[in-house]
C-alpha cells in the first residue's frame, strides 16, 4: 500500500512540474496582436515610402507573422531575424544591445547584430515578443517597428 501511495504522489509530482514547463513554453504572442503590431508597422513604413521586412516573433523566438514589402531587399529577412534574436535573448532592443556590446556592458550573442529595427513588445507589462524591421537605415528601421509596438503596447515594461 505504502509502494503504491509513493508511485501516485510519484507520478502526480511529475505531471505537476510538466504542467508547469509546458505553462512556461506557452506563446504569449497572439496572432491578434501580431495582426495589429504587423499593420501599423506596414502602414508607417509604406507612408515612409520604405521597402522593408518586417519580422514579428514571440517571446521565445519563434516567427508568428512576415511581411516583405515588394522592392525589399534579399536579406532583409536575415537583418531581421537577427535582429529578434538580439531582443528574444536579451529582452532588449537591438540597437541598446548594440551600444552596450560596444562598451563592453555586455557579450556578443552568436549570429545576432548590434544595430537597431529589433524592439521587444510589452503588453501590460510582460514581453510578449518582438518586431524586427529591415530595409532602411538602422534608426529608420528602429523607428518602423516602433510604430508597430506602440500599435499594441510598449517597447519596455
Amino acid at each position: 500500500m505504502t509502494r503504491k501511495l509513493h508511485k501516485s504522489l510519484l507520478a502526480f509530482f511529475f505531471l505537476l512540474a510538466s504542467t508547469s514547463t509546458i505553462a512556461q513554453d506557452e506563446s504569449l504572442m497572439t496572432y491578434d496582436i501580431a495582426m495589429q503590431a504587423m499593420a501599423a508597422t506596414e502602414a508607417y513604413a509604406r507612408d515612409q515610402g520604405w521597402n522593408v521586412t518586417i519580422l514579428i516573433t514571440d517571446q521565445m523566438g519563434n516567427p508568428v507573422m512576415l511581411h516583405r514589402i515588394d522592392g525589399a531587399g534579399g536579406r532583409t529577412f536575415e537583418f531581421a531575424s537577427r535582429k529578434a534574436l538580439v531582443v528574444n535573448e536579451t529582452g532588449i532592443s537591438s540597437g541598446e544591445y548594440g551600444r552596450r556590446v560596444g562598451a563592453g556592458e555586455m557579450e556578443e550573442i552568436e549570429g545576432g547584430v548590434t544595430f537597431a529595427g529589433g524592439v521587444p513588445i510589452f503588453v501590460d507589462g510582460q514581453r510578449v515578443g518582438a518586431i524586427a524591421v529591415s530595409g532602411v537605415t538602422a534608426a529608420q528601421d528602429e523607428e518602423a517597428a516602433l510604430a508597430g509596438v506602440e500599435a499594441v503596447g510598449s517597447a519596455s515594461n
